[in-house]
């Protein structure tokens, strides 16, 4: 999660909201994502997405079997979708999000009975430093 951390603050100092994922396979990270939707111009440029695509492409296949997911915030439905459909083994994030959290807090994709893959859940790991960096970000942004 520390190095999910330093992804996310390499995302704030593009501007971008701060939220970093990495995907491990066994003792190795074979995946690193940050929030880039705007400097991508693309809505699908969250974190965890760009953690897959990249987890994806080192191991020549969509299918992330046996794989763990760490990300700051909680994932959105679009996230937890992909996660789903990537077969990602486990997740583990930060902060939980009260908005859009999609492993708990609002809904839970990740637990849809009609799915046929579900992942292991694991919240707060570095909750407190996630949200204050989100916390802090939104604070700057507004001015305050």
């Amino acid at each position: 999660m520390i190095e999910a951390l330093q992804l996310a603050r390499h995302a704030e100092t593009l501007g971008e909201v701060p939220v970093g994922a990495l995907i491990v396979k066994g003792d190795q990270v074979i995946g690193r994502g940050f929030n880039q939707p705007i400097r991508n111009s693309d809505p699908t440029a969250h974190a965890e997405i760009m953690a897959m695509r990249d987890a994806a492409r080192f191991l020549g296949n969509y299918r992330l079997v046996d794989t763990t997911l760490y990300v700051t915030l909680e994932p959105c439905v679009m996230c937890a979708g992909a996660m789903v459909h990537g077969r990602i083994a486990r997740l583990v994030f930060g902060a939980s999000d009260p908005r859009a959290g999609a492993a708990g807090t609002v809904l839970n994709v990740l637990a849809i009975p009609a799915f046929n893959h579900h992942p292991e859940v694991s919240g707060g790991l570095l909750a407190e430093t996630s949200a204050n960096l989100l916390r802090a970000f939104f604070e700057k942004r507004r001015g305050k």
